[in-house]
């Protein structure tokens, strides 16, 4: 009976008596572990749990942070990508409009459109041939020298208008009143001044490049000097009636190393009928000088763009 453990309960209505064996307190321990390591269990697992709330509450800030940055990236790449939609719509556009434009001057320059060939070959074959066109307009009498002036002879065989006998008229003469001012037809050089009142009367030579000279006769006033450069457009003199003439007049001439040639062509040549000078025209190797006018440009076309290139690394 030692070792029994008895319990009473007291109440008004009497005694209750609970008595414990052996057994049953070893029982009473052993549940009494099992509940405190019960209680222990579940206090790692609460912590355990509270710890992984607080791991995954920072996993979701960071997964929220991270997609609010995504977020920002996928506007600023969609910015971009319309951005660039376009800027290459833009650019789109800008190569169609250079490709109408490079067909028609094509088309002015008298080119054959080659659509398989590359645009930048294009574009060089129509720098090169309207760089020739220009070169050869600026530098070789094209145009009239005078302004709405009247063809009063041509040039060929005529009765002289004093002389009254049959000559070979190796110019152009224009109808015009004293004082017309006289514009050089190409860039060149002053090479003869001549005043005189027997003639040609006034006279003026201009040196053209290529071998190629005009000349003005029967001027009232020169407005430059021997020696003196000038530019296709550029005022030279002022006609008059000076030496040998019936009337206010210009006589007009262009010469070929020496060679009179026909002035009416050189009066109509211009980049809209450029070809026609070479059919009209004998005489002039027109065929060497294109070529060799062609080899000049492609050289400088191709110096100015090593230039733009060597100007372009170095602001890199």
């Amino acid at each position: 009976m030692k070792d029994n453990i008895t319990i009473s309960i007291s109440s008004i209505h009497g005694s209750k008596h609970f008595s414990f064996g052996k057994r049953s307190r070893h029982t009473f321990k052993l549940m009494s572990y099992l509940i405190f390591i019960g209680l222990l269990f579940t206090a790692g697992v609460i912590y355990y749990l509270i710890n992984d709330a607080e791991f995954s509450k920072l996993k979701l800030r960071e997964l929220e942070d991270k997609s609010s940055y995504l977020n920002k990236e996928v506007t600023s790449l969609t910015t971009l990508k319309t951005n660039l939609e376009q800027e290459l719509s833009e650019r789109e556009e800008t190569m169609q409009l250079v490709t109408d434009r490079l067909d028609d001057l094509e088309k002015t320059l008298g080119m054959d459109s080659d659509s398989k060939a590359g645009l930048e070959s294009r574009l060089d074959t129509a720098a090169i041939t309207s760089s020739i066109r220009v070169a050869m307009l600026t530098q070789i009498p094209s145009g009239s020298p005078v302004k709405s002036a009247r063809i009063s002879s041509g040039y060929g065989k005529r009765v002289h208008p004093i002389t009254r006998k049959i000559t070979f008229h190796r110019g152009q003469d224009f109808a015009v009143n004293t004082g017309t001012p006289v514009y050089a037809p190409a860039d060149g050089t002053v090479e003869v001044i001549r005043p005189g009142n027997k003639g040609s009367g006034n006279f003026l030579r201009l040196q053209h490049s290529y071998g190629f000279s005009s000349s003005y006769s029967h001027l009232s006033k020169f407005a430059v000097k021997r020696g003196d450069f000038v530019s296709k457009g550029d005022l030279i003199g002022y006609s008059g009636s000076s030496g040998l003439s019936s009337g206010p007049h210009l006589h007009y001439e262009i010469r070929f190393v020496g060679r009179s040639l026909n002035p009416k062509p050189f009066l109509a040549w211009n980049v809209n009928n450029f070809d026609s000078i070479f059919n009209s025209t004998r005489g002039v190797r027109w065929e060497s000088l294109v070529g060799k006018i062609e080899l000049r440009v492609s050289q400088q076309l191709q110096l100015s763009s090593q230039r733009v290139a060597q100007s372009t690394v170095t602001l890199k």
